[in-house]
């Protein structure tokens, strides 16, 4: 069981962080017509902050639901199966089988970092205590916005959506001032977004679509004129 106690303690500053986050969900799901219930069971099987926002944008225009909502989740999330493909390099034997279905639903971001920081290979025991926290932090802190989003006037309510403004910009902005390339590719999506808000024509397409057009031109304008040179691409991997 130390393999679990040590993930375990490797996982509170993320359940911490993810805590903050989405309570901020919680209280947008409240705001768009959702029950408490409905966005606590969206946490729970989906553990994906940016996934879930777009999603819920989706589902409160409602228009061509199903198709566009698993585009768009494929497109967003589809990072995770990267990193799942390169964490297996990391683990050990005892990863194996059902293992792999129930580590690979919890991978996100800050948990692939935390895993990947480790000298040695994980366990499957590790890694179900390095999940465990964040998920329930996740979960939790939804359930506690969407209760908190039910009682709380709606200009506290307002004021506290801007928070996932704030942790969007806090994602963006230390890459882009190390990398003109990420700075690049960031203003061509936000250009790319404010077209299909403000261009007549363009303003026509839903959410959904947008964020998935404006997500895989501006990786492939990316990829295409600002490419990283393969030998930052050795050092970053070091």
């Amino acid at each position: 069981m130390s393999n679990f106690r040590k993930g375990l303690r490797d996982g509170i500053p993320i359940a911490l962080g993810y805590l903050s986050v989405s309570f901020t969900f919680g209280i947008q799901c409240i705001s768009v017509g959702l029950n408490w219930w409905q966005a606590f069971l969206i946490s729970l099987t989906n553990v994906t902050s940016a996934g879930q926002f777009a999603g819920l944008g989706i589902i409160t225009s409602g228009a061509g639901f199903y198709f566009e909502m698993a585009c768009t989740q494929f497109i967003i999330n589809l990072r995770y199966a990267l990193m799942a493909l390169s964490l297996s390099q990391k683990t050990d034997k005892s990863v194996k089988g059902i293992h792999r279905w129930g580590i690979g639903f919890g991978i996100t971001d800050e948990i692939f970092a935390v895993a990947m920081g480790n000298r040695s290979e994980v366990s499957n025991k590790y890694m179900y205590g390095l999940i465990l926290l964040p998920v329930i932090g996740w979960s939790g802190g939804t359930l506690l916005g969407a209760v908190a989003g039910s009682v709380l006037p709606e200009v506290v309510r307002s004021a506290l959506c801007i928070a996932i403004y704030g942790m969007f910009l806090a994602i963006i902005i230390p890459p882009a001032k190390k990398s003109s390339a990420v700075l690049k590719v960031i203003l061509i999506a936000v250009a790319l977004s404010c077209c299909f808000r403000y261009v007549p024509g363009m303003n026509k397409v839903s959410g959904g679509f947008a964020i998935i057009i404006s997500t895989i031109v501006a990786a492939a304008l990316g990829a295409l004129f600002f490419p990283v040179p393969e030998k930052e691409t050795k050092e970053a991997a070091e």
